[in-house]
C-alpha cells in the first residue's frame, strides 16, 4: 500500500471511532500533544492506559468472584477503570461504567455482572481498532 492510502485508511478509522463514539474529545487533545519530538505519544499512553486497565480488570473479576461481594470495592476498581478511560478518551468504554456504579449502589450482582461482561466487550472492540489504527499509522510512517 502507499502512504496516502494508509493514512487515508487511519483518518477513516479514526473518524469512525468518534463518530460512533468510541472517542471522544479528550484523545484529540492527547493527539495535540504529539509532535515530531514524540511521534509515538498518543500510542504510548494507550499503551500505558491498556497495561493498567488490564490489572483493573483483573481486580474487578476477582472481586466479582468473591462470596460475599463487595461493593464498595467493586466501586473503587470501577471508578479507577472509568477514570483511565476518560483519561484516554474512551467515551463508550467509560459510559459503560456508569451503570455499573449504580448496581453497585444497589448491590445488584447480576446488574454488576452483566453490566461488567459489557464493558470488557466495548473495551475489547476498542482495543482492536485503535490496533489498527496505530499500525496503520506506523506503516505510513514507514514509507518514505
Amino acid at each position: 500500500m502507499d502512504k496516502v492510502r494508509l493514512q487515508r485508511e487511519a483518518a477513516f478509522i479514526r473518524s469512525s471511532l468518534l463518530d460512533q463514539g468510541y472517542l471522544d474529545e479528550q484523545f484529540i487533545q492527547l493527539e495535540e500533544l504529539q509532535d515530531n519530538d514524540n511521534p509515538n505519544f498518543v500510542e504510548e499512553v494507550v499503551t500505558l492506559f491498556y497495561t493498567d486497565s488490564a490489572r483493573l480488570i483483573y481486580n474487578i473479576d476477582q472481586a466479582l468472584l468473591s462470596n460475599p461481594t463487595d461493593f464498595t470495592k467493586l466501586d473503587d476498581y470501577m471508578h479507577q477503570f472509568k477514570g483511565s478511560c476518560s483519561s484516554i478518551g474512551a467515551k463508550k468504554v467509560k459510559n459503560e461504567c456508569n451503570g455499573f456504579g449504580e448496581y453497585c449502589e444497589v448491590q445488584n450482582y447480576d446488574g454488576c455482572f452483566r453490566t461488567f461482561q459489557q464493558i470488557k466487550q466495548e473495551y475489547i472492540t476498542l482495543k482492536k481498532k485503535l490496533e489498527t489504527y496505530f499500525q496503520l499509522l506506523k506503516e505510513a510512517a514507514q514509507i518514505k
